[in-house]
């Protein structure tokens, strides 16, 4: 199939050429027998008034022979309940108004003087006649009545032009609604092809560039406002995943060469050190790392996984199990969390461990409900966070004790998890005034 049959420009327009081709048919035709109907409405109202006059004369004893005398301009039949003709106006030869609604010049015997005081349009006939006949019964039932009356010629020709003018008209305007269409469809998408030829030479790399987004405030200006969300989006979370790349790489690169170093260093002078302490700090290294890699797949979980099976959880149990003998726990009923109670206990550990590197002598954990949703805070007597880090802290691989020793300041992916895990279950995690910091999640109402 050529391309141009498969766009939406020429599907469009096919279908607004059919659908104007089905609707203005259907209204023509409507139209046209709606204008013959009432041309035969007006012939049949008449030809009934002739049929009820010749029907009254029989009625009072009139013969058929004297209807030519009787009745003048009109056109009727009468025959016998045999179906012989007993007299007509104008006389008719071979023709009958009972099998027929025309009339045709040959048919109508001029010669005959009873032909005369008929109708006046059959004198100078020289075409066919359309007429509308009725049928009526005389009162004694010996006689059958046909009465015709010609159908309005000047209004039939109306018609037929009508006809004639919708019949060519009808495909013709349907064929110019089809071009409009075309044409409004294609001005149309001229902003989604821009949109396509800018979206097709943004790469990877490139991820900070916008499609054009016009001023129209329709669909597709919407959709060119999504679009530049979703690159947003994208160009965050690649730099993000390049930071945390480099990040993690130079995370893992400390304790690796730390690592080597000792080992290389105890296999050049074997019998100048100490093989165990050598042994001992190459084991601390190596649980460093592994704690760090252990971090880096739950992020990695995190930010990829989806969604968990969850379930119903005592945040206040989690927090006493997680925090017992390391930590005050001060709870407040048993407030429910829909959650994966496993990662709530992360959280919570997670918290308490950067409490207790801060603390002076007390850390303290409160679990309680407020509003509909489930309070966590975790409140240490160290020195607090500076306003300007309380949300730069859930960054990751961010630690603002730098002149702190590496083996106690953690890997700076901590609080991370605690905000990824929090979100993860329609939360918040947040940094306040001094050492505190407040896990907000939905409470689940058990009945």
């Amino acid at each position: 199939m050529p391309r141009f049959l498969r766009s939406t420009r020429f599907r469009v327009a096919l279908t607004a050429f059919a659908a104007s081709v089905v609707a203005l048919g259907a209204v023509s035709v409507w139209f046209v027998l709606q204008a013959e109907s009432r041309l035969r409405n007006a012939a049949a109202q008449l030809a009934d008034a002739h049929a009820d006059a010749i029907v009254q004369l029989l009625n009072t004893g009139a013969e058929p022979a004297g209807l030519t005398l009787l009745v003048r301009d009109s056109i009727y039949e009468v025959t016998d309940r045999a179906g012989r003709r007993l007299v007509s106006c104008p006389v008719l030869d071979g023709a009958t108004l009972a099998a027929f609604d025309t009339l045709r010049p040959y048919e109508i015997v001029r010669s005959d003087q009873a032909s005369v005081g008929c109708a006046p349009e059959l004198r100078d006939l020289d075409e066919t006649l359309t007429v509308h006949v009725v049928h009526a019964v005389s009162g004694d039932s010996k006689y059958d009545v046909f009465a015709g009356v010609e159908i309005d010629a000047e209004g039939q020709a109306a018609v037929d032009s009508v006809r004639t003018v919708l019949t060519a008209g009808v495909p013709a305007v349907a064929l110019l609604i089809g071009v409009i269409a075309w044409l409004a469809v294609r001005r149309s998408l001229r902003p989604v092809e821009a949109i396509r030829g800018e979206v097709a030479e943004i790469g990877a790399h490139d991820l900070g560039r916008r499609v054009p987004e016009p001023g129209t405030g329709d669909e597709i200006a919407r959709l060119a406002g999504t679009m530049n969300t979703m690159l947003a989006r994208l160009d965050e979370a690649v730099t993000r995943q390049s930071r945390f790349t480099a990040d993690a790489s130079h995370e893992l690169r400390t304790p690796l060469a730390s690592l080597r170093t000792q080992l290389e260093v105890l296999l050049a002078h074997p019998d100048r050190l100490d093989w165990r302490d050598t042994c001992e700090n190459a084991l601390l290294d190596i649980t460093r790392l592994q704690d760090l890699v252990a971090d880096l797949v739950l992020l990695g979980k995190l930010d990829h996984a989806g969604p968990a099976r969850l379930e119903p959880v005592a945040l206040s149990e989690v927090a006493e199990t997680v925090a017992a003998g390391r930590a005050d726990v001060e709870v407040s009923g048993t407030p429910v969390v829909r959650g994966h109670r496993s990662r709530l206990e992360r959280l919570v550990r997670n918290l308490v461990d950067n409490a207790e590197r801060h603390a002076v002598s007390r850390v303290v954990v409160a679990v309680s409900a407020v509003d509909g949703q489930v309070v966590l805070t975790v409140t240490d007597d160290g020195p607090g966070i500076p306003e300007a880090d309380r949300e730069r802290v859930f960054d990751r691989f961010v630690r603002l004790d730098d002149a702190r020793a590496r083996d106690d300041g953690g890997s700076g992916l901590g609080l991370a998890i605690v905000a990824d895990i929090a979100r993860a279950h329609g939360g918040t995690a947040v940094a306040e005034a001094g050492s505190r910091f407040v896990v907000t999640l939905p409470e689940l109402k058990t009945s």
